[in-house]
């Protein structure tokens, strides 16, 4: 029979794998069954339940304060009238009863009603000539013809528009649809467009605009600050045959007021950030608990290395189920430097001026000392494998950069606003499911990135593309491209 010790350490261990079981179960019920919402509810939490004294009951005086205050007036609901006044008139249908038509000199008009009805005039293919006419000099009927030189068109020597182009990028890469549909839609619209045809399409676009899409990712690091992410994307290597699909990776780095660029790799190795980010970034990093940034940062002594509270909390959120007490307990506290935080952005601090604030007792720091110590409490009394051990494992080993915050004022405490950048291309490769090539992925990248900015700035992608893909063929090299920058971009001139 084996020694009591054994026995012990075979039970502890068996309990630990039960532990960490029954949390993987509850987590796959909840993201199967649950609410997908990370809000927290507030309870009241006893601190005796967390190892602290117990605040000792006051009893307080209670006074009967009176006040006046405007009532909130109901939200108020668009009108059909106003919602949909800037629509043009394409049709006015007038109706006459039936007596008058019978009897016209009978009546006469006095006042009419007028209603309306909003109707869908779905896309539709047509054609636009452009007729060169030539002509010659009547007194040199030898001499050779002259006709005016060609407008220049984003698609040379095809038949495609501008406007054509843009549709079918955006259909792919802001609503998600893969080129089969379009190519089955595109009948209903009066001819069949070609998948081939409109991959071609979608390179043509990606070729005019790489240019645009350079200066973007250079003034993202001129800013000084910049969030880091990655999503994975399958793709098809013909070289490999038989293998099926290639992971690859669209890298994004974005400035929370700025452009969001996408960037196509082939894998998540460490070295891809001296590329993507370049040595000679000087400034603030944000990222994730990957250790590709870690490592970037100790080699690169100008730059920074700030984390993600969203990550963090997210592990204290799932650890809930079970130990809530402590998880919410955790998760109230985070939820302070929140509020803190949504206080300085309505009274618009700058960064220098946030940075102070963040660095006082009562700002940031008496909250993540706080923290600091109970994810050290906590980490002794659970189970390693367990839901709340690894959430605070994780906490007290990124600690250096979730700290860093207090140093930081232009900082924000999360990767939510890139992590928002990168759900269009998690949905659309649900849809397409991978990428046919290699060579495409970085086509994708480009188009996403300028598609995704777009919407960042309150930009119509559609609008957007359509006029660049029309500008820029007659432009020349020594013409200023920013002004074609998502954050700048303004229509033509009608």
């Amino acid at each position: 029979m084996p020694p009591a010790e054994q026995l012990y350490a075979e039970n502890l261990a068996l309990k630990a794998e039960r532990a960490n079981l029954q949390s993987a179960v509850a987590g796959l019920r909840r993201q199967m069954f649950g609410s997908r919402t990370e809000k927290l509810q507030i309870d009241s939490v006893p601190q005796t339940k967390l190892g602290l004294p117990e605040t000792p009951a006051v009893e307080r005086k209670s006074q009967t304060v009176s006040y006046q205050r405007r009532t909130p007036s109901p939200e108020k609901r668009p009108v059909p009238a106003e919602l949909f006044a800037k629509l043009p008139v394409v049709e006015t249908r007038e109706i006459v009863p039936d007596e008058v038509k019978a009897q016209p000199d009978a009546f006469e008009r006095i006042s009419e009603e007028r209603t309306f009805e909003v109707d869908l005039i779905g896309p539709r293919l047509v054609k636009r000539e452009i007729v060169r006419p030539k002509f010659r000099r009547k007194a040199e009927r030898e001499a050779a013809p002259m006709i005016a030189p060609a407008m220049p068109r984003v698609a040379v020597g095809g038949y495609a528009a501008a406007g054509l182009i843009a549709y079918v990028v955006i259909s792919k890469y802001q609503h998600h649809l893969p080129l089969y549909r379009i190519e089955a839609m595109s009948e209903q619209w009066g001819a069949r467009l070609s998948r081939k045809t409109m991959v071609d399409w979608v390179r043509i676009a990606a070729d005019w605009t790489e240019p645009i899409y350079k200066l973007m990712h250079s003034e993202v690091l001129r800013g000084g600050y910049v969030q880091c992410d990655e999503t994975p994307v399958r793709f098809i290597d013909p070289d490999d045959k038989g293998q099926g699909t290639t992971q690859g990776y669209l890298w994004v780095v974005s400035a929370p007021e700025g452009d969001v660029v996408f960037d196509w790799r082939l894998s998540r190795r460490h070295g891809e950030l001296t590329t993507l980010i370049s040595d000679d970034y000087v400034g603030v990093l944000q990222s994730d608990g990957y250790e590709a940034y870690a490592s970037y940062a100790r080699t690169h002594p100008a730059v920074a290395w700030l984390g993600c509270w969203a990550h963090a909390r997210r592990k204290f959120f799932e650890a809930q189920c079970e130990h809530p007490r402590i998880a919410k307990a955790v998760l109230r506290l985070i939820a302070r430097m929140y509020r803190r935080e949504h206080q300085w952005d309505e009274d618009k601090l700058k960064p220098g001026q946030r940075a102070i604030e963040r660095a006082k007792p009562e700002g940031l720091a008496r909250t993540m000392d706080s923290l600091h110590r109970l994810a050290l409490w906590a980490r002794s009394r659970v189970l390693p494998k367990s839901a709340l051990g690894k959430a605070c494992d994780y906490l007290l080993g990124q600690w250096a950069p979730l700290s860093a915050h207090t140093h930081y004022g232009e900082s924000r405490l999360d990767l939510n606003l890139v992590e928002n950048a990168i759900r269009p291309s998690c949905i659309g490769k649900k849809n397409w499911l991978f990428i046919g090539h290699p060579d495409a992925g970085q086509r994708s990248a480009i188009l996403y990135s300028l598609i995704v900015s777009c919407e960042r700035h309150g930009k119509d992608p559609l609008a957007y593309l359509k006029d660049v893909l029309t500008r820029l063929p007659g432009m020349t090299n020594h013409d200023d491209l920013r002004a074609l920058m998502p954050a700048r971009w303004q229509p033509a001139a009608s």
